[in-house]
């Protein structure tokens, strides 16, 4: 997926006019870790705590623009998706339907409720509530915004032009980049960005164990339905992957690798003691997946995307003690 750099311009004027540059940090501590010069992209710091707030902003000011009878939207999510579309949707003055499984965080379910979202739970997992959304969209006349989508992604490049940007002013863009997979909205968006900035950097792409269905599917090259039984990374809980973004991640990836849920736990401590972030499950599955292939990028620049912080308190809590999440 490419974007001219008007797109890009453009995506940027009309994110800078909601929130400013998230930035990138280099964190001593995390670096003793990680035997490197070592960048974190902090999109934990976005008005809705996750990167998502970008796709949900150019989406829906290119829906305006095109479609401009559109009054009521919906969606599907775990929750970051969710929160971007309402806080875009309020500041177009639209409506916004959101559907969630059953046991979603119940942190997400409150902030989206806060941006005045009407919200239904609905089904097991992301892909039950994403089938249920489509079924009311065609039942009810409403715009239904996917998951993945190019006015998604153009609005996520903006994340990784602010990054490449900032690093190459600061000594050069990192070697690596590692990036959390859920239907790879934020992988595809660091691709562009690379395109866009002209760098070399390596793209890694991170799912969760729990949730390989990207992974196989980027291993096959035709697309796999697998479980998503994470519990701890629920941004990452994919169990259909897009063709789309597998095709891209197939054209554009490095590499791929899974990270366990006692994996994303350790993350999230470690970024929590080096950086006093707090970091969601998917937020620290980058770093998991550095610290996993730690020998092979020692002694080079590293980078982080930090994708997001919202985790419920009791569970950040568990995960802090050193214990497991419960199941």
């Amino acid at each position: 997926m490419r974007f001219s750099p008007d797109d890009v311009d453009a995506a940027l004027a009309t994110v800078r006019a909601a929130l400013p540059p998230t930035p990138q940090y280099r964190w001593p501590l995390l670096e003793q870790a990680l035997g490197g010069e070592t960048w974190v992209k902090h999109e934990n710091h976005t008005p809705v705590g996750a990167f998502k707030v970008r796709g949900g902003l150019t989406y829906l000011d290119w829906l305006r623009r095109t479609q401009p009878g559109v009054r009521h939207v919906i969606s599907a999510t775990r929750g970051n998706h969710g929160q971007s579309i309402g806080f875009a949707a309020r500041r177009h003055g639209l409506q916004a339907t959101i559907v969630v499984p059953h046991g979603n965080s119940v942190e997400k379910n409150a902030a989206m409720r806060a941006l005045g979202v009407e919200l239904i739970e609905h089904g097991d997992d992301f892909q039950a509530a994403a089938d249920h959304a489509a079924a009311l969209a065609e039942a009810q006349g409403l715009h239904r915004i996917p998951s993945f989508h190019r006015e998604l992604v153009r609005g996520v490049t903006t994340a990784y032009v602010e990054f490449f940007e900032a690093t190459k002013a600061a000594g050069g863009a990192p070697d690596v980049l590692f990036v959390p997979i859920g239907l790879g909205s934020g992988f595809s968006g660091a691709a562009a960005a690379r395109a866009h900035c002209g760098v070399a950097t390596r793209i890694v792409g991170v799912v969760s164990a729990h949730a390989d269905a990207c992974l196989q599917s980027w291993r096959s090259g035709v697309l796999v339905e697998a479980p998503a039984t994470t519990r701890i990374a629920d941004g990452m809980a994919c169990r259909l992957p897009v063709a789309d973004s597998v095709a891209l991640m197939r054209a554009e990836a490095e590499d791929l690798v899974a990270v366990t849920d006692d994996e994303v736990a350790a993350a999230m401590r470690l970024f929590y003691a080096t950086t006093h972030n707090l970091a969601e499950g998917a937020g620290a599955a980058s770093l998991a997946a550095a610290l996993q292939q730690r020998g092979r990028w020692a002694g080079r620049r590293i980078g982080l995307a930090l994708t997001g912080g919202n985790v419920d308190a009791p569970l950040f809590a568990e995960v802090l003690a050193g214990g497991k999440p419960a199941a």
